[in-house]
C-alpha cells in the first residue's frame, strides 16, 4: 500500500456502507458518510469512485467479516470480492482489514455515552468505519490494534 495520502474505510453492509476517511498524514480517522444499497442492486460503485476523486483517495482499506473464530464465510468472501472489484475500477491499491466487532464497539460506545442508535443506523455505519480505519492507521504506526 501506498505510504501517502489519504486512505477511505469500507464498511461493507448488505443495505449500507460505511466510510471513513483519514487525514493527509494517516494520523486520524473521521466519518465521511454512509452509502446504501437497495434489496437486490449492486453496490454503488459509481458513487464510491467519485467520492474517492473527490477527497484524493490514495488507497482503500475494505473491512473483512472474519467469523469470530476467525475462518472465512460467505461475507467475507463477498467482501474479497469487493476490494478486488474496487481495486480493479479504481486504480488504487486496497487493502482487507479484520472488522471483527467494529459495529459492536461502535454500539457500546453509544450507548456508554448515553445515546440512543435508533434511527440513527448510517450513523452507526459510518462510526464503524472510522473504527476499522483507526485502528488500521494505529496498527500502521505501530499503535493500538
Amino acid at each position: 500500500m501506498t505510504a501517502e495520502g489519504r486512505l477511505l474505510a469500507v464498511d461493507w453492509g448488505e443495505r449500507r456502507i460505511g466510510l471513513a476517511l483519514s487525514d493527509e498524514s494517516r494520523t486520524l480517522a473521521q466519518p465521511l458518510t454512509t452509502l446504501t444499497r437497495r434489496a437486490g442492486k449492486r453496490f454503488p460503485m459509481r458513487q464510491l469512485l467519485t467520492l474517492l476523486d473527490n477527497h484524493s483517495v490514495a488507497a482503500v482499506v475494505v473491512g473483512l467479516p472474519l467469523a469470530a473464530d476467525g475462518s472465512e464465510g460467505p461475507p467475507a468472501r463477498q467482501a474479497r470480492a469487493l476490494a478486488d472489484d474496487i481495486g480493479r475500477r479504481s486504480g488504487r491499491p486496497v487493502e482487507l482489514w479484520d472488522e471483527r466487532m467494529t459495529t459492536a464497539r461502535v454500539l457500546q460506545a453509544v450507548r456508554e455515552l448515553g445515546g440512543s442508535t435508533r434511527s440513527r443506523k448510517e450513523d452507526v455505519d459510518a462510526l464503524a468505519a472510522t473504527v476499522l480505519l483507526q485502528h488500521y492507521l494505529d496498527a500502521r504506526r505501530g499503535g493500538a490494534t
